[in-house]
């Protein structure tokens, strides 16, 4: 079942949730399986080039498969291969914390990017996005 737009949506609304709590502007964004975005949404005060980077996160870990966190190890020990990677998608990577890949029945279904606060912070926003989902999707 793919990734569907009522879902993308509780994602973002429970980041931006989690970015109040802690005090902080985020934009988050939610893309399929095929790195295409569903869902974007930028607090108020979130800088202005968060949402092209909370896309690229989230592409980057929608078409690779893994976390932003994993993504940096992967650029920084395998730099050739993940300039490589880059330039087959359609847009420009950002490896860090703050993406995750949305997974149900072992599949990956589409990714959540963060952007906008310290890197930390964007991946809290992003578990609590993912976690939204997750209750309801068993």
């Amino acid at each position: 079942m793919p990734l569907s737009l009522e879902d993308a949506n509780a994602v973002v609304s429970e980041a931006h949730a989690k970015a109040a709590k802690i005090g902080v502007s985020v934009t988050v964004a939610v893309v399929d399986e095929g790195g295409h975005l569903i869902a974007l949404g930028r607090m108020d005060g979130a800088p202005p080039l968060s949402p092209q980077i909370a896309e690229a996160k989230a592409v980057g870990a929608a078409m690779l498969l893994r976390d932003g966190g994993s993504l940096l190890q992967m650029s920084n020990d395998r730099p050739g291969f993940f300039s490589a990677v880059d330039r087959l998608v359609r847009m420009p990577l950002i490896p860090g914390p703050g993406s995750m890949p949305i997974k149900r029945d072992g599949m990956t279904i589409g990714a959540v990017g963060v952007s906008g606060a310290k890197p930390e912070q964007d991946l809290e926003c992003a578990l609590s996005g993912l976690a939204s989902i997750q209750l309801h999707s068993a």
